[in-house]
């Protein structure tokens, strides 16, 4: 089998601590041939740990050029997604993009008329579909244990968690703060695990109360002169058969009710919670229902695996590149389809845009699944 040869566009944090392993461990399938940065010195440190023989470039634009590349990655700030994406797609290579898909729908239409366009595959980077968690919850929802799954709530909330290195609190880069950084991968999740893609109506509102509070930050102190984006974010988002579903997103929030990346589903026949145990700090899945006149609850014990029993074990990154590199040999679709990453950003910009204005976003038109 001749392997897939991928490029990696940008090499910071995102790439070295999640891509660039998971794509060594499928060494059988994929070979990394070629890293792109604007930074030379970070192409030169990337390729001297992960292929010392790579090509290098610090310009996208010639390296979807390059002929020897069939996947390329995108790990950069959100505002180069779409065009760094469809300049790759139009080059005919596949493209897994780091989330969120882009920093509005207009970028993002770009990206899927591009991979449709071309015919090559697009995926965007939702690893947390992949927990062992998550992918029990999705197994429950498909089988119709939790019934119509009519409330949910999806949860992305830290007490304190400001990041305050690269570029997360610049607006003109990112796009906006924790909703566009943790709460998409949170909203994410939760319209996975429904099913449901079709869109009514949203509300949304934005804090930015906390600016000056920053001592206690575990990434350190920030410049309140800086924090440009939201610290929280709060939406309701109705769906066009009448199901709900309650968004929450924050860096900094005073709560002690702190979850990341989890969703919480209410359905005709059941419930199911992610949430995070403090004592033990691991995440649980609890089911609750109702047998035989009493009110049930059935917890997951050790839902996010004990990785210090088996430090080999197959982590939620490396489910979610072995799928993608699979979808590509195999002809089909990725777990995490373009279409659906569109609806989650077509949201996420009604969001704020229902935060400026007050308003609520009517989805006449959205229809994709």
């Amino acid at each position: 089998m001749n392997k897939l040869r991928v490029g990696m566009v940008g090499c910071g944090a995102i790439a070295v601590q999640k891509h660039l392993p998971a794509l060594m461990k499928l060494s059988d399938k994929v070979e990394v041939v070629a890293f792109c940065d604007g930074n030379e010195q970070n192409t030169l440190k990337i390729a001297e740990k992960f292929n010392k023989n790579a090509r290098l470039y610090t310009d996208y634009q010639e390296m979807v050029k390059d002929n020897d590349i069939d996947v390329i990655h995108i790990c950069t700030p959100n505002v180069f997604h779409a065009p760094m994406a469809v300049a790759a797609l139009d080059a005919g290579k596949h493209v897994m993009c780091e989330k969120p898909m882009a920093i509005n729908s207009k970028e993002a239409k770009k990206m899927l008329e591009a991979s449709k366009r071309s015919g090559k595959k697009l995926t965007i980077a939702y690893q947390n579909r992949f927990r062992k968690d998550s992918l029990l919850l999705k197994e429950t929802c498909e089988n119709g244990e939790l019934g119509e799954i009519y409330v949910a709530k999806a949860h992305a909330v830290r007490r304190r968690g400001v990041p305050t290195w690269g570029v997360f609190m610049n607006k003109e880069l990112q796009g906006g703060g924790p909703l566009i950084d943790i709460g998409t991968h949170a909203l994410d999740l939760t319209l996975w695990c429904m099913d449901n893609y079709e869109v009514a109506s949203v509300t949304g509102v934005t804090y930015n109360k906390l600016k000056n509070q920053n001592q206690a930050n575990p990434f350190g102190t920030w410049d309140p002169e800086t924090f440009n984006v939201e610290e929280s974010v709060f939406a309701f988002i109705k769906m066009k058969n009448g199901a709900t579903i309650y968004l929450e997103a924050a860096w900094a929030l005073n709560t002690l009710d702190e979850r990341e990346a989890m969703t919480t589903l209410s359905g005709t026949n059941g419930g199911a919670e992610m949430r995070r145990n403090k004592v033990t700090n691991t995440n649980e899945l609890v089911f609750n229902g109702e047998m035989y006149g009493n009110l049930v609850e059935t917890k997951l014990q050790d839902a996010a695996g004990i990785a210090y029993i088996s430090p080999n074990e197959e982590k939620e990154e490396d489910r979610e590149i072995g799928q993608w590199i699979n979808a590509i040999l195999e002809d089909k679709d990725p777990v995490v389809t373009p279409e659906q990453a569109y609806t989650v950003t077509r949201i996420l910009e009604a969001i704020y845009e229902s935060a400026e204005t007050g308003k609520t976003i009517e989805f006449h038109e959205l229809s994709i699944h």
